[in-house]
């Protein structure tokens, strides 16, 4: 538990900021302290690249709080996985729509988008964006 927080930031490649806001939202177990300052052990670069990896797989902060946490990480990464699945093929679907009408919208010759079929025909119009 020798490491400070700026060393524990230079070594993981992230704002000092990032570890205390990942501190305070609970991904990150609070450090120790040493004359009121912070003192890592070698574990939390580990930590850090959990949480890199977790978000780059777009999971929220709570969802890599509640990955992290206690218990059995296998039972509640499949659950995750089940989850969130189903919202990354919408999104997937969703960004093939959006491609296709792309695509036509290159070819239009349209004096404006208020004939343009684009704009006009709900058949070629991308789906609408899912409430999150």
């Amino acid at each position: 538990m020798d490491l400070t927080i700026g060393q524990i930031a230079a070594r993981a490649g992230v704002n000092t900021s990032h570890i205390r806001y990942y501190e305070d939202v609970g991904v990150l177990p609070p450090p120790v302290r040493v004359h009121g300052q912070r003192r890592y052990g070698e574990d939390v670069l580990h930590r850090l690249s959990i949480i890199d990896v977790a978000q780059r797989a777009g999971l929220t902060l709570d969802e890599i709080r509640d990955l992290t946490g206690p218990g059995n990480a296998g039972d509640r990464i499949r659950a995750l996985a089940d989850r969130k699945l189903p919202e990354i093929e919408a999104l997937i679907e969703r960004a093939q729509a959006v491609k296709r009408w792309l695509e036509t919208a290159r070819s239009c010759d349209c004096s404006t988008v208020d004939v343009c079929g684009l704009f006009v025909d709900p058949t070629l119009a991308p789906p609408p964006r899912a409430a999150m």
